[in-house]
C-alpha cells in the first residue's frame, strides 16, 4: 500500500506542471507539440536503433563469428530481428497513411482535415 501511495505521489508531482502548461496554451498546440516530438525524435530514433541492431548482427556474424557457430547464430538472430523491426515500422507507417487517406484526414481536407466537435457558442 505504501508503494502505491509513493507511485501516485510521483505521478502527481510530474503531472501537475503538465496540467498547468496545458492551461497556459490551448490543447491543440500542445497536441501538435507532442505529435511533432514523436515524429521528429522518437520515430527516427527507433529506425536508427533497428539499423544499429542490424549492423551489429552483421558485425557479429561476419567478424566475431569467424569460426564460432554460436556467435554466427547470435548475429543471424540480430539481423533477423533488425529486419523484422524495419518491416513492422514500415507496415505501421503504411497503415497510418492508408487510414489518413481513407478518412481524408490530410491537411488538404476541410478544417485542416480534423473532424470538428459541436459548436458551443464560445
Amino acid at each position: 500500500m505504501k508503494k502505491l501511495s509513493y507511485a501516485v505521489s510521483a505521478v502527481t508531482v510530474f503531472a501537475l506542471p503538465m496540467l498547468a502548461f496545458a492551461q497556459a496554451q490551448d490543447i491543440q498546440s500542445l497536441g501538435q507539440t507532442v505529435i511533432d516530438l514523436i515524429n521528429g525524435v522518437f520515430v527516427p530514433l527507433i529506425f536508427a536503433l533497428a539499423f544499429v541492431v542490424f549492423l551489429f548482427g552483421i558485425f557479429q556474424y561476419f567478424i566475431l563469428g569467424g569460426h564460432d557457430e554460436e556467435k554466427k547464430q547470435q548475429g543471424r538472430s540480430l539481423m533477423l530481428w533488425g529486419i523484422i523491426g524495419f518491416f513492422v515500422m514500415v507496415s505501421v507507417w503504411g497503415l497510418v497513411n492508408l487510414l489518413v487517406g481513407t478518412f481524408n484526414l490530410s491537411d488538404s481536407g476541410i478544417n485542416g482535415g480534423l473532424p470538428q466537435g459541436p459548436d458551443t457558442g464560445y
